[in-house]
């Protein structure tokens, strides 16, 4: 006579938790970023995955005192005689930085029903956030500085995101680019900064505006913005610049 295996409650607590796991990472599946051919990026999509289904969305990183505030690191946008950063450089940057950036604007298009262009005195009428933040740069350092800036989910109701909207690439003036996705997007914290540590942020610092996704390291932090594009697909937006680096670098 075979003995019937009674299962305990711990091993169906266990079932169940695995049943559901697996759900929902089949859930976010097919929500998450494509992984990459370069081995160094194949943990995007679990570390993604991970952090979204498991922690709070909303969380603020730490904000801290202005006694706290640090000097910050200096990043030109290059010097066409530099054969090093020759690659950044950009005329028409130059042309703005000469003019005190008169005449500048922000572009946002893509999955959007306004496509348009915003001047900074228009960015600025849409609100304000500061918040002292701290920079952690994968490089291995870190600075605290305060930012000012309008927060990129007001730009993006102004401009009005279609609902397919999934994620947002941020370009700068020196060939970067960036992406992130809805969750960071719209996060508090997420704000586009013209203002650091009370003066117009300079250009050393990504002048005239500059993203702070303060829920990722320091290299999603796109300086010189010139162009924003929303999209219903995933795009890499560095692939040609940070081929190796991690798309997502939650902290």
């Amino acid at each position: 006579m075979r003995k019937k295996r009674l299962m305990t409650r711990r091993q169906a607590i266990i079932a169940g938790l695995t049943s559901a796991g697996a759900f929902l990472l089949y859930g976010w599946l097919k929500k998450a970023p494509p992984t990459y051919g370069n081995i160094l990026r194949m943990g995007d999509g679990l570390t993604y995955m991970a952090q979204r289904s498991l922690l709070s969305q909303r969380a603020l990183a730490p904000e801290y005192q202005k006694s706290e505030i640090t000097s910050f690191p200096v990043t030109d946008i290059g010097d066409p005689a530099d054969p090093a950063s020759n690659d950044a450089y950009s005329k028409e940057y130059e042309y703005l930085l000469r003019k005190n950036f008169e005449g500048y604007t922000l572009a946002i298009e893509g999955r959007v029903a306004k496509p348009r262009k915003y001047s900074l005195e228009e960015l600025k009428k849409l609100g304000g956030r500061t918040q002292i933040t701290r920079h952690t740069c994968e490089e291995g350092w870190s600075a605290i500085a305060e930012w000012t800036g309008v927060p990129l989910s007001t730009v993006l109701k102004d401009a009005g995101i279609f609902p397919d909207a999934r994620f947002v690439c941020l370009y700068g003036f020196d060939k970067y680019g960036e992406s992130i996705d809805m969750l960071d997007a719209f996060h508090p914290q997420t704000i586009l900064a013209h203002t650091m540590n009370g003066e117009s942020l300079p250009a050393r610092n990504g002048a005239p505006l500059r993203l702070r996704v303060e829920t990722q390291l320091g290299y999603k932090n796109v300086k010189f913005l010139r162009r924003i594009v929303v999209t219903d697909q995933f795009v890499d937006a560095a692939s040609d610049i940070s081929a190796g680096w991690s798309w997502y670098t939650g902290i």
